[in-house]
């Protein structure tokens, strides 16, 4: 059976001296995967799955642009697709100017902009509770332990968590994939649905 590329979104931010605010947001967009395969390393993260409702497998790798800490990096795993949180091994005020190694544009990579906002206004952007999303690093048979992720979550606000999954992936337009890439690098700032959106996480926030 042959293997589809599913979409992929993706956002980050970055800290020069909080690790725990130094992560890569990504959202890979297959719904109903019962047992997605994943094998998370500090320089790669593949994925494959059999989408029941799409009658189709999908697979992905994806070689990041710098090092990732897969032992204090973070999953989700849903009906709708599986989200990670993958924390960056260099704490760098910087954003990664990319999210591949590669600078070559792949037209399943999209930008979250229900996650993303710009380097200079981080601390302005409410945080999102990551609390209850399940731990990967030094477990072996990730693959495995996915299959059984998806009861461990029932607290968390999917909305906030979601990003901007569709379940249409497969028929997107190639027509305007070549735009969506050219923002994968500089992505403008959406300040009135950042706020609208993840304004419930501001008491989280205060929380933590």
């Amino acid at each position: 059976m042959a293997e589809s590329t599913p979409e992929v979104l993706w956002a980050q931010r970055s800290s020069k001296t909080e690790a725990e605010k130094n992560f890569i947001y990504v959202t890979i967009s297959v719904p109903d995967v019962k047992e997605p395969k994943i094998d998370l390393k500090s320089q790669s993260l593949t994925y494959s799955g059999y989408s029941e409702s799409l009658k189709r497998a999908y697979a992905v790798t994806l070689e990041f642009y710098e090092e990732i800490d897969e032992s204090a990096s973070k999953y989700n795993h849903t009906q709708k697709n599986t989200q990670f949180v993958l924390r960056k091994k260099e704490l760098k005020e910087e954003f990664w100017p990319r999210l591949l190694k590669d600078s070559k544009k792949v037209h399943y990579l999209k930008t979250d902009f229900d996650k993303w906002v710009d380097e200079d206004e981080q601390d302005e952007a409410p945080e999102e509770d990551l609390s209850q999303m399940g731990g990967m690093g030094g477990m072996p048979g990730m693959g495995d332990m996915m299959g059984g992720a998806g009861g461990d979550f029932g607290g968390i606000d999917f909305s906030k968590l979601g990003g901007a999954g569709m379940p249409g992936m497969g028929g997107m337009g190639d027509d305007d994939e070549g735009e969506d890439d050219e923002d994968d690098d500089e992505m403008p700032a959406l300040e009135g649905e950042e706020e609208a959106s993840e304004a419930p996480a501001a008491k989280i926030t205060e929380v933590a």
